[in-house]
């Protein structure tokens, strides 16, 4: 539903007239609505409000058409050295002066900027933040620290509800000066759809070509630098035990170099890119071991959904991972780089089944934390605070 010029701001019931709540949800990209907005979206809706958005709406698809918001464009970058946002942050003032917004929830960096200076300048009442994971965490660049740092201390006095969720982010924001600082993990996953035991195993692999008793190494994630599949390719290549396939789901910019890459090393034959799935609870089912080495996370969901197939995770020792799992219990937590531990982990894991299985076993168990109706319960308190 698109936007269409000022709004009233009142609804009638019979002859009684009331005032609708609205909210205006700020980020940079639309997608951000989709992938990591829905259940806060219906969360918002069953509280009675009118959801605005507004965003870059340039990589808007047709996913954004099952969510029922109001859609507000503005030429926002994701860059902050862009002098686009100068021009974007009039136009975000514009649309919070077009109505009566009761709160704004901003996300992502840019959008968190913009948002509550806007927000500030016209007055809306209540402002939440979420961040998805600051630029600056423990072994950042030291120019994220320099850039980012002392912009998100500085707005945090503009913000009436900061919402993280890591533990790190939340342990560092207590220096900060919003109102409120409130932990949640993550968006949560939906572990109902990893324990459903329509889930064939067999049936999955045998689409795949791959036999019930190799051992299947997983991946899942964008094919960029911050996922690190370079180094799980290296340790793939060092591993004792040769009776493994390796599946990497994701597209991204650096596909033809792992390609290249897996080539050099000699295990080209050993590894599947299997593009961009909708099929994860599957292939994760179907899988053994979880491979996640990351330089930067938030709280990663493809480690959680991981977890919630009952797979143990090899994973970096990072803000987010450490957050789900628990060196030796549920997987091992190791240096992103450090592809020898990451191959000796995995070759443990391959050779000892109970271990295996004990380790996912826990993961599955603790994943339930997050899981998405935990998430949108705590949601739904914050946003009774903001009605409040």
């Amino acid at each position: 539903m698109q936007a269409s010029g000022m709004s009233s701001g009142l609804s009638f019931m019979g002859d009684t007239k009331r005032i609708m709540k609205k909210i205006l949800i700020v980020s940079t990209v639309s997608r951000q609505f989709y992938l990591f907005e829905q259940g806060n979206i219906e969360v918002l809706k069953s509280l009675d409000y009118e959801v605005h958005c507004a965003a870059n709406f340039e990589d808007a698809n047709e996913r954004l058409e099952a969510l029922d918001i109001i859609r507000h464009h503005f030429d926002i970058q994701r860059s902050p050295f862009s002098f686009r946002n100068i021009k974007a942050y009039k136009q975000l003032k514009k649309i919070m002066q077009s109505d009566r917004f009761n709160a704004v929830h901003c996300h992502s960096p840019m959008g968190g900027v913009l948002a509550r200076l806007a927000a500030k300048s016209v007055g809306i009442p209540m402002v939440l933040y979420t961040a998805h994971g600051f630029h600056f965490y423990k072994g950042a660049p030291l120019m994220n620290w320099i850039i980012y740092y002392p912009v998100e201390k500085w707005l945090s006095r503009y913000t009436d509800i900061l919402i993280t969720i890591n533990k790190e982010d939340y342990n560092r924001a207590q220096r900060f000066k919003a109102k409120k600082i409130v932990y949640v993990p993550g968006i949560g996953v939906d572990t109902g759809k990893f324990d459903d035991e329509t889930i064939n195993r067999a049936k999955k692999r045998k689409e795949l070509e791959i036999s019930n008793d190799t051992i299947v190494l997983l991946s899942v994630g964008e094919m960029i630098k911050r996922k690190n599949h370079d180094t799980a390719l290296k340790a793939i290549s060092e591993l004792k035990n040769k009776n493994y396939i390796y599946l990497i789901c994701g597209q991204g910019e650096l596909e033809t170099y792992l390609k290249d890459l897996a080539n050099k090393l000699g295990v080209s034959e050993k590894v599947r890119f299997l593009g961009f799935r909708d099929d994860i609870p599957e292939i994760c089912a179907m899988s053994d071991i979880f491979i996640f080495p990351s330089y930067q996370e938030g709280l990663p969901v493809a480690a959680m959904e991981a977890m919630a197939a009952g797979l143990p995770v090899i994973c970096s020792n990072i803000r987010g991972n450490v957050d789900l799992i628990q060196d030796g219990e549920g997987g091992y937590l190791l240096e992103p780089g450090d592809y020898i531990e990451i191959a000796l982990s995995i070759d443990k894991v391959i050779k000892d089944d109970k271990l295996r299985i004990n380790m996912g076993f826990r993961n599955k168990e603790e994943v339930k934390k997050c899981d998405k109706k935990v998430v949108k319960e705590k949601m739904k308190k914050i946003y009774l605070t903001v009605l409040r």
